[in-house]
């Protein structure tokens, strides 16, 4: 990418943030004045000053906010010539980062620091698009579409928060200045981000109120105005693929490509079958993967939209690497395969990575797809298994084999009807099932596993008072989890959780059970934390698949196997 276009597309991730943003509040709270009192001008006095007061009082970082909205705007309260003053301070704010961080190039003379440059440029870049996607999406507010905008944006943002973090997450174990260079650089940039998710968090929190409906109600019923167009959250075209997965065979799919390692198919390696995928199509591509172990790095990237792989059965079609941090790899780099590109499905396929326990991180798999399925589907390995980085994925009929942490990651991220079983860990290690890495109170992320099957393999179980396993740690200071309507068996240690080494993230973070059974089902011995709760069959509701990520609207069409709510179990 040319210099000028990453700059153009750095300042827009921020400029986008609050355009976007500062519009939404704007709108809701001048509707609804409008609805109470009629179209009636605010006084001049102090206009400007409770405006942006408003606009920021929901925030964490407020002397960010307010700063950036104080500066170069004179005495106008008009909205639209503040949203210009904040894109001018984020835009200069934004070039002194970019102009600083050509610098660090000099401090990255470590292999890692240079590797974790780039996995930096990936994920700003990633950020970038997305969001300039979004508002390509969005179209002219609309009220009466305001829950499903807010429900994407959400989704958005939160992964905006995760990719800067993540980047940060790359310095570790490296040498030199470049991390804590990069730290500073990107300070400003995470505040904004923080302030523009924390804005959409209260407006969501408003507009869900009985109160607000009713104002909803009315402006939705009023004529005239601007034609608004018809917003959709979930592509329309996704209710049309038809893939019937519970049933799908390779032959009713009718795959584009056929890829086998004997040579019956049109390619011997997945790789090659890639490249036939058309750039961000709304059409499926099917590939059929026949059996076989495919020894390879697969990425299917931010352009490959729309792909769907099926496979012979998880223990038949198997996709394995052997990419560790041990081997002076960051951990993102290390998966297997990796499915970038957004509506990404997988059906009776293994992923794995053979690295083992001693060489710590090691992913199978990497999902930053945004309405990703995976359906009978294994995922094995030892630490950091599974990836679920951002963005929202469901998990259907699949087994996630693992030691440390081997669920982790900050997407919206729901498993049904899933086994999860620990693996005999390294001579002094611990195991947990999940590690979850929710950065800021305000994200809508959180691994959630329901009717779920957490066990153990019979080497593991032979060690297992002396190496314990729990449901999870907190990767970063709001983690949450949940997990509902599972079997918990002895594999579990009877505490439940643990914490993170030499951190307090466990006395912000949420762990929340319901509804569980089985030998370690009893929460009385649990760690006594204020943040592991026993959740009431309201709160449990919250987090199913129709409510965390509106599944009805993308996981059901597919024909996976789907319960919108509790489980009958």
């Amino acid at each position: 990418m040319a210099a000028s276009e990453s700059k153009k597309k750095k300042i827009a991730i921020i400029a986008v943030l609050v355009v976007l943003l500062v519009a939404m509040i704007v709108a809701v709270t001048v509707g609804v004045k409008m609805a109470k009192k009629g179209n009636k001008k605010p006084t001049k006095v102090g206009a400007k000053k409770k405006a942006i007061e408003t606009i920021c009082q929901a925030t964490t970082y407020k002397e960010t906010c307010q700063s950036s909205l104080e500066k170069e705007t004179g005495d106008t309260t008009d909205p639209k010539d503040l949203i210009k003053a904040e894109f001018q301070v984020a835009a200069d704010k934004v070039n002194e980062v970019i102009k600083n961080s050509n610098t660090l190039k000099e401090y990255a003379k470590d292999p890692m620091a240079s590797q974790a440059l780039g996995v930096c440029k990936e994920l700003l870049e990633t950020a970038v698009e997305d969001l300039l996607g979004a508002v390509d999406k969005m179209g002219p507010f609309d009220v009466s579409k305001i829950s499903d905008y807010l429900a994407d944006l959400k989704v958005w943002l939160s992964a905006a928060v995760n990719h800067q973090a993540t980047c940060l997450d790359a310095f570790e174990d490296t040498k030199g200045e470049a991390g804590e260079k990069m730290r500073g650089f990107l300070k400003t940039a995470q505040e904004l981000t923080s302030n523009g998710l924390a804005m959409v968090s209260e407006i969501s929190r408003l507009v869900d109120s009985p109160k607000l409906n009713s104002h909803r109600r009315l402006m939705s019923s009023s004529k005239g105005g601007q034609t608004k167009r018809n917003y959709k959250p979930v592509p329309g075209w996704m209710s049309d693929r038809h893939l019937d997965l519970l049933t799908a065979t390779p032959e009713s799919l009718k795959p584009n490509v056929v890829v086998a390692k004997d040579g019956t198919g049109k390619y011997k390696t997945i790789n090659e079958a890639l490249k036939e995928v058309p750039q961000k199509s709304n059409e499926a591509f099917v590939i059929y993967i026949k059996k076989g172990v495919y020894e390879e790095t697969v990425i299917v990237d931010k352009e490959m939209t729309n792909v769907v792989m099926i496979g012979d059965g998880p223990t038949m079609t198997r996709i394995s690497g052997s990419k560790s941090h041990a081997d002076g790899i960051t951990t993102m780099n290390t998966a297997t395969f990796a499915a970038v590109g957004n509506y990404f499905v997988a059906k009776g396929i293994g992923f794995e990575n053979t690295a083992g326990h001693v060489k710590h991180q090691a992913v199978a798999l990497r999902v930053q797809s945004d309405f990703s399925i995976f359906f009978n589907c294994h995922m094995d390995a030892y630490q950091d298994t599974l990836y679920t980085q951002t963005y929202r994925q469901f998990y259907r009929d699949c087994t996630i084999t693992g030691t440390v942490d081997f669920i982790f990651g900050d997407g919206v991220a729901l498993f049904q009807n899933c086994k999860m079983v620990v693996r005999k860990p390294g001579e002094a290690q611990a195991c947990m099932v999940t590690a979850q890495g929710r950065t800021d109170r305000n994200e809508i992320t959180g691994i959630f596993l329901q009717n779920c099957t957490i066990t153990g393999e019979p080497d593991y179980m032979a060690v297992k008072d002396k190496n314990k396993a729990y449901l999870g740690r907190p990767w970063k200071k709001f983690a949450r989890v949940v997990v509902m309507q599972s079997s918990i068996d002895e594999a579990i240690a009877p505490e439940g959780w643990t914490e993170w080494t030499g951190e307090k993230y466990h006395q912000n973070c949420f762990f929340g059970e319901y509804g569980n059974r089985g030998p370690r089902k009893d929460m009385t011995q649990r760690v006594k934390w204020s943040t592991v709760k026993r959740l009431t069959p309201d709160q449990a509701a919250a987090f199913t698949p129709a409510r965390v990520f509106e599944g009805n609207k993308w996981v059901k069409p597919s024909g996976v196997p789907y319960v919108p709510g509790m489980m009958p179990v």
